[in-house]
């Protein structure tokens, strides 16, 4: 049997697989207590690749959930953006061939890695994130999915990782949301973020990359990113650190692009601001992005935003919110757009998938703050949010055709 140390401290054994015969330690270990099944441990290294049975999203699976398929009782009013444990994972693993089994739906839990997996050692690892929304009938609205199965593709490839095909990343998706449906939040009260996770799970001592990778894909339901909502942030432009420098990896979502901005952020937050708003490494003044989220300037019908060249993440709701804009008859570009010209703007706000649109209350530049909107919500931001959540909430109708419906 394989053994890890659970959260609480005790020790837990997954139990062996299907066919598998158990490995006895060395020394008898401590008898595991009782396991309730939302805390079943699921190894995902050092595992044969077909040791276990493949369990899709079908009879027996949804027969468990289509029992409790009613909306769970939450307070919806004050959900947040933070961890809500659900019923269901997905999980798939793939081998030195390059190719992703089939993969399972899975009770959610811990899982368990080899403490000498890629992704432990050497940060080989890369995430997604989308959401799923309820429209005002009770079905569900998936927003662009293809666009992130595309996303994790390319930023598989700077990773020298393996990725799984368009068609079974949203197969994945479609699976997970399916089996976790009762938490999706009503309508306009948050929506189901959705989190697929590559990583390098085999074992690897020497740089490498792992010989083996696995794709989870587990979902929480969400509030608002910001504490303040749909009201102004205020953010602080940060010219010591730096989020990415030409030629690394900003330009995908790699898990070391978060924590490197994690001491920034602190700093930021003990001061009493949102968030931080990076420049370039090179020339110190051109703007970045945010440490989640891109970055938008108006100054009269002109949105300006950076170009994406190598150092900024191509944000799928950036992208769809330069389409919604354009369709509103607003000038966008995509250019270097320097500090001055930040402070010298209308309206400011951020996109991402966790935050959609957040306007900015005012930015702080060495000492200097400048406020936007008299700390209200810009005109643009509202409209380009309404425009686009009512878009993702069904509660008008897709002229854009970025929408998925679940059946």
């Amino acid at each position: 049997m394989e053994y890890s140390v659970a959260s609480h401290g005790a020790l837990l054994a997954a139990a062996p697989l299907a066919g598998q015969r158990p490995r006895l330690p060395l020394s008898p270990p401590p008898s595991p207590p009782s396991i309730q099944i939302q805390n079943r441990l699921y190894s995902i290294s050092s595992l044969p690749l077909k040791a276990r049975p493949v369990r899709r999203c079908g009879a027996s699976l949804a027969s468990n959930y289509s029992q409790t398929s009613e909306i769970v009782d939450l307070d919806w009013e004050n959900l947040g953006f933070g961890l809500v444990q659900t019923d269901y994972m997905y999980i798939a693993k793939c081998g030195q061939d390059g190719k992703f089994s089939e993969g399972e739906l899975v009770p959610f839990g811990p899982i368990a890695l080899n403490p000498s997996s890629g992704v432990l050692n050497y940060g080989q690892g890369l995430f997604e994130g989308l959401k799923a929304y309820r429209k005002p009938d009770g079905s569900i609205l998936l927003f662009r999915p293809k666009e992130n199965a595309l996303r994790m593709q390319t930023g598989a490839e700077r990773m020298c990782m393996p990725a799984p095909s368009v068609e079974q990343f949203v197969d994945a998706v479609k699976q997970t949301v399916r089996a976790n449906k009762r938490w999706v939040p009503p309508t306009g009260k948050g929506s189901l973020y959705l989190r697929p996770l590559l990583m390098g799970s085999g074992a690897v001592l020497g740089l490498a990359p792992a010989p083996e990778y696995t794709f989870i894909i587990f979902v929480s339901p969400v509030g608002n990113y910001f504490k303040e909502g749909l009201a102004p942030i205020n953010l602080i432009v940060e010219d010591k650190f730096h989020r990415a420098t030409p030629g690394g990896t900003g330009c995908v979502k790699t898990i070391g692009n978060y924590a490197s901005v994690l001491m920034a952020q602190k700093i930021a937050k003990e001061k009493g601001y949102s968030d931080v708003l990076y420049l370039d490494a090179v020339h110190k003044k051109y703007l970045e992005e945010v440490s989640s989220c891109n970055i938008f300037v108006v100054k009269g019908n002109v949105i300006s935003t950076p170009a994406i060249k190598g150092t900024i993440l191509p944000g799928i709701t950036r992208k769809s919110i330069i389409d919604v804009a354009v369709s509103k008859g607003f000038q966008v570009e995509e250019r270097l757009v320097s500090v001055d010209e930040l402070l010298d703007a209308d309206e400011v706000f951020c996109t991402g998938t966790a935050v959609v649109v957040s306007p900015v209350g005012s930015i702080t530049y060495q000492g200097k703050r400048v406020e936007y909107g008299h700390q209200g919500v810009g005109v643009v931001s509202q409209q380009l949010y309404t425009s686009l959540t009512s878009l993702q909430m069904g509660q008008t109708e897709d002229w854009m055709g970025w929408t998925m419906q679940l059946n």
